[in-house]
């Protein structure tokens, strides 16, 4: 198991417990489970392509751009049903978020790998907000530069993390296979990304 830090002790992320209560996480669970048009995403790994182990969208505003793992993503504007979340997580991360990207993790098979959000694209001055709504899943941080320094964060139904700039530069994150879990996550990363 990785060494914890109290999430007293870094400052390059805030974590907010049940910040969505249960009933307005399962409704939103519910809206984007069902509105959503899911996609699995091929991806290319050290010149081979993969599929993606979760299913994935981008929201984004109209034309916005963005590439990760040889994918090009491009916003087609922001569901209108979508705009009540996207206000209340702007409020609490005081940003002005224009895209999001979505992961639906089916089960504890589902994960995602070591990366940082460093794309050129994402505005690093600004912060990211993480939100969690379904099955307690492990968010794990390990810092670029001293691999003795980690987290593990258990990230449960409603909870919303924000990293705050100059996180994406020091540490990755990740969230690893937990076979244990059987039961769906749906996670919403909100970012600013510059536009060309």
């Amino acid at each position: 198991m990785d060494p914890v830090i109290s999430t007293d002790q870094p400052t390059d992320w805030s974590l907010l417990p049940g910040w969505l209560s249960t009933d307005e996480g399962q409704r939103w669970q519910q809206l984007l489970e069902h509105n959503i048009s899911w996609e699995q995403p091929l991806v290319q790994v050290f010149g081979k392509y993969h599929r993606v182990p979760r299913k994935t969208v981008f929201l984004a505003e109209q034309g916005l751009q963005y590439r990760y793992s040889g994918a090009v993503h491009v916003g087609e504007g922001w569901p209108e049903w979508f705009h009540p979340l996207l206000e209340q997580v702007n409020h609490m991360a005081q940003a002005q978020f224009n895209g999001c990207l979505l992961n639906l993790y089916r089960d504890g098979d589902d994960r995602m790998g070591w990366h940082a959000d460093d794309e050129p694209e994402i505005d690093q001055t600004q912060p990211i907000a993480s939100l969690s709504l379904g099955s307690t899943r492990d968010f794990l941080f390990r810092h670029r530069n001293d691999q003795t320094k980690r987290a593990a964060i258990p990230l449960a139904d409603g909870d919303l993390l924000i990293m705050h700039p100059g996180c994406q530069g020091l540490w990755m994150h990740s969230v690893p296979q937990r076979r244990k879990v059987k039961t769906m996550r749906i996670n919403l990363t909100f970012r600013h990304f510059l536009q060309g």
